[in-house]
């Protein structure tokens, strides 16, 4: 472990990530996160027990996202690494592959929660990677981080308990607040469109329709055909959506040219569904995300 530590140390030095001014660094735990929405979760509750260093940037696409081959060191060498799993670091699964080969020691949120498939599109069975969208999923993934991140050799196991029954707290309420809002919402017009099928764990959690999705199945990845849009444009036609929502990682292009196909007034919204933000640009953690992705869809689904 010694040996992993101090080649964990060099290169997050090398890469810029870490100072190298305080000695102790070198005796500091290491851990490596894939996507930035569980960077932010891990870092309130591992808070100072442990260096986390997040390997997506802010407004990225977690479907496509690549690493250099120091951060792919980095991932061997670090005491824990903690990714999305479900099939959703696409870019990336090479790199979690060679890490466990290694024997770094790999925790996959997707793995603490109760899992949904897909229901259309070509993804139709697979795991929804997504869950995040539903705060009450997240809390039994706090749960199961909180267990992992005390065993770490180095990490004061009451520290993390505080830290997690605190950000449980915040989760909890965030729950609450979001079934405030979005209880204000006629049923009729709980019916929702977007990029991709993300939000199939919050029309969970709070009884939306998902009513489709511009690229069809589970990734951004894929593209749509024009009988897709043509169909959409019918299912939107038929629900009577007045909104439909652009995620902030991808591009409203397509969503904006079916906003024309369906021959309505539908207005498009921007929502931060898959990456969070840089700070000042609206959804710089996860509770800040979710708060601000709750006002805008209940403002754009209430007439």
């Amino acid at each position: 472990m010694a040996r992993r530590l101090g080649a964990g140390i060099a290169l997050l030095s090398a890469l810029g990530l870490v100072g190298c001014a305080d000695a102790s660094v070198s005796d500091d735990v290491q851990i490596v996160v894939t996507t930035n929405i569980l960077g932010d979760v891990v870092e309130q509750i591992a808070g100072d027990e442990a260096n986390v260093t997040t390997l997506m940037k802010p407004n990225a696409d977690p479907h496509s996202f690549e690493i250099s081959a120091q951060e792919g060191a980095l991932l061997r060498n670090a005491d824990l690494v903690v990714s999305n799993g479900l099939g959703l670091e696409e870019g990336l699964q090479q790199h979690l592959d060679s890490a466990a080969e290694a024997g770094t020691e790999l925790f996959a949120a997707g793995d603490a929660i109760d899992v949904l498939p897909y229901s259309t599109g070509d993804a139709d069975g697979a795991p929804d990677p997504h869950f995040w969208t539903d705060p009450a999923r997240m809390i039994d993934v706090v749960d199961a981080l909180e267990t992992e991140l005390a065993a770490v050799s180095g990490i004061d196991a009451g520290t993390i308990s505080a830290n997690a029954e605190s950000y449980r707290t915040d989760l909890s309420q965030l729950d609450a607040d979001m079934t405030d809002a979005f209880d204000a919402i006629g049923e009729q017009n709980r019916a929702l469109v977007t990029n991709h099928h993300v939000f199939g764990y919050l029309a969970d959690r709070f009884d939306f329709r998902v009513v489709g999705a511009v690229i069809p199945g589970g990734t951004t990845l894929a593209a749509p055909s024009a009988a897709d849009l043509r169909d959409l444009a019918d299912a939107i036609d038929e629900a009577g959506v007045p909104t439909i929502f652009a995620e902030s990682s991808q591009p409203d292009r397509l969503v904006q040219a079916l906003a024309s196909e369906v021959g309505v007034d539908v207005a498009v919204v921007e929502l931060f569904t898959e990456s969070l933000t840089e700070p000042g640009e609206g959804a710089a953690t996860y509770l800040t995300m979710m708060r601000a992705n709750t006002e805008r869809i209940a403002e754009g689904l209430t007439p």
